[in-house]
């Protein structure tokens, strides 16, 4: 199995897009009602979001590949935005990692998580945070055995009408 990582480039972003949208699918259908749905993946993961998000020179997105075929990305941005007090730390926040369903359990979320935690300690930061929903304990598991804890701190996540908290996690790096 041959697995790379890249940053996405503009040509990249149909691929994104349909990917994103089907692993956020994946992930939260029965969650929300349909409509909420196919409303939330229209507005965040349709191509024209998306290329505005990784126009950004400081908005890092990243696909990982196995075999030459899209299996799952990550998006990470150092923004304090949605937790004010990570601002204490130069702090780093993963925003997104999502696995396309085949490929689950085959070492990409691994891969993923290591590439973003080599990036956060190369470029110094002291922390790296992360927002996961309250009832994904697979995820929660997931990011505990990468030294995240849960932070005491929640937000809401709503996906359209439908009311969802997320619980931010974290995890100091010095």
């Amino acid at each position: 199995m041959s697995l790379s990582i890249q940053r996405v480039g503009l040509d990249e972003v149909g691929i994104l897009s349909a990917m994103a949208k089907q692993t956020f699918y994946d992930t939260f259908t029965g969650t929300c009602t349909e409509e909420d749905m196919h409303n939330f993946l229209n507005e965040y993961f349709s191509i024209e979001a998306l290329r505005e998000e990784i126009k950004m020179e400081d908005d890092f997105c990243y696909i990982a590949r196995v075999n030459d075929i899209p299996a799952g990305y990550l998006r990470f941005k150092e923004d304090y935005s949605g937790l004010p007090l990570m601002k204490k730390w130069k702090a780093l926040e993963l925003k997104r990692i999502y696995i396309v369903k085949e490929f689950q359990g085959k070492g990409v979320a691994q891969a993923l998580i290591d590439f973003f935690h080599d990036y956060a300690n190369k470029h110094q930061y002291e922390a790296v945070w992360l927002g996961v929903w309250e009832h994904n304990y697979r995820a929660q598991k997931f990011y505990a055995k990468y030294g995240f804890e849960n932070s005491g701190h929640t937000h809401d996540f709503p996906i359209g009408n439908t009311p969802q908290t997320d619980i931010w996690m974290w995890k100091f790096l010095k």
